[in-house]
């Protein structure tokens, strides 16, 4: 491998040619060998978005050059573009902080800036971090990152299984069923009131979700190493937030108080709290699927699932609920997010958390889990799903609770005479209500309506 020599200010290290990055990246390299994981490209691209507002922002408050700036420019666009994707190698279990990364950046930046205008001097602190700490560059980039990708990635998954789930409400309308508490029988429903709950589900999880954006839309820049904004211009910090805004096409403000953005991630927090939430809905939805649609002979086995693939490698014929359980396994997974999320998020010590890149990888990936996982059910699980209309109405037909309707007409324990006489000698509602002689035959019939009862 062909090397050149970098240095910075703890002195000289070799770097290979091809690599773009200088001494601190390769120094991240040699010293964070620590798993597998990397620091997420979208915190990459986010901070190149930081980077290229930062150069525009500078250049306006007149202490950036115009050839600076837009060397500094055309490499971010590059990142932007996805061009440089291989230079940005490092750790995701590095410093604290996000250092090494916001180094990594600026060093790739810096000395592809050179490559291509090598008559510029640019250097990666001096130029490309100008104004900036990591300590508010990394957290505006998290927040960035966040809030683009909740918007690009998973409100559009919720708004498109809700709507789906509003079309089997619809479609399943008509439909009678028996519903089910403490997983015992209960009154009857309409199948399509069982999928219009789970809609509502997503349409509350979605109010909730945007809700909590309005938080993200605050950003720690500006604050540089402790929140004092100690070598940041006046006014960089909302000049910033406007820049970024045009950049990412959302909107965001500078956070007023940055001792508070450096130092807390109460908004990631909460954020993801509204994923918690949404996972919790996403369970219930896919257990009742997975229950409902059991058997096909020997569970309840109202609902039909898509024969997607072989269910068994050894049971011929067989389907199994696999949509539901990887939708399943993902909202576990996102749950164990919010217990590290949010235990990281209580490090704040004194004035900086020093667990950001962790807390941005668990939210990162709670999201895109769910994005993805939420697609993957609606095509290959909800689109599908059917009705099994024979077994629905034969479990209305032997449901005991049947007899609530009675309750007006022969009272609470005449009617639980009737549920119990039928329960112990196994006989029909109707057959054990005119063997008790509680009623007869007409007016089982008129008072005992399924079809009434929803």
């Amino acid at each position: 491998m062909h090397t050149r020599i970098e240095k910075d200010s703890m002195g000289e290290i070799e770097v290979a040619t091809s690599a773009y990055w200088g001494a601190q990246t390769q120094r991240s390299l040699e010293h964070f060998a620590i798993g597998e994981e990397k620091m997420p490209q979208e915190v990459i691209y986010a901070l190149a978005m930081v980077k290229k507002a930062a150069a525009r922002v500078n250049h306006t408050l007149e202490i950036l050059p115009t050839s600076t700036k837009e060397a500094i420019e055309e490499v971010c666009d590059a990142i932007l573009n996805k061009e440089l994707d291989e230079h940005f190698p490092l750790c995701l279990w590095q410093t604290g902080s996000g250092t090494q990364t916001n180094m990594n950046l600026n060093e790739v930046i810096a000395h592809r800036a050179k490559m291509l205008h090598p008559t510029l001097s640019i250097h990666p602190n001096d130029h490309v971090n100008l104004s900036q700490s990591s300590n508010d560059a990394f957290p505006t980039a998290m927040h960035v990152a966040a809030l683009i990708a909740v918007q690009s990635a998973l409100l559009p998954a919720i708004k498109r299984m809700k709507k789906e789930l509003q079309k089997k409400a619809k479609a399943f309308s008509n439909i009678i069923k028996i519903g089910r508490t403490h997983l015992q029988d209960a009154v009857p429903m309409r199948l399509g009131q069982e999928f219009s709950g789970y809609a509502c589900m997503l349409e509350v999880n979605e109010a909730m979700l945007k809700a909590s954006l309005k938080h993200l839309r605050f950003l720690a820049i500006g604050g540089t190493a402790v929140g004092t904004g100690l070598n940041a211009p006046k006014g960089f910090d909302a000049l910033m937030a406007k820049e970024l805004s045009t950049l990412s096409g959302y909107r965001f403000f500078a956070s007023p108080n940055k001792f508070h953005a450096l130092t807390s991630h109460d908004a990631l927090t909460f954020a993801h709290g509204a994923l918690h939430a949404l996972s919790a809905n996403l369970l219930k939805i896919a257990n009742d699927i997975r229950h409902l649609a059991s058997g096909p002979r020997s569970g309840l086995g109202e609902l039909i699932l898509p024969e997607n693939e072989p269910g068994s490698s050894i049971m011929p014929g067989k389907v199994n609920p696999t949509q539901a359980e990887a939708l399943s396994m993902v909202c576990v997974q996102v749950m164990g997010n919010q217990s590290t999320l949010g235990f990281a998020a209580s490090q704040g010590n004194f004035e900086l958390n020093v667990y950001k890149p962790l807390i941005i990888h668990l939210f990162l990936q709670s999201t895109h889990l769910l994005s993805d996982a939420m697609d993957s059910f609606v095509k290959h699980c909800l689109i599908g799903l059917k009705a099994n209309k024979i077994q629905i109405a034969k479990h209305v037909e032997n449901s005991l609770m049947l007899v609530t309707a009675l309750n007006p007409h022969i009272g609470y324990d005449n009617a639980a005479k009737i549920a119990k006489y039928a329960h112990k000698n196994n006989t029909s509602l109707k057959e054990a209500s005119l063997k008790l002689g509680l009623l007869n035959a007409e007016q089982y019939d008129a008072w005992v309506d399924p079809t009434k009862m929803v």
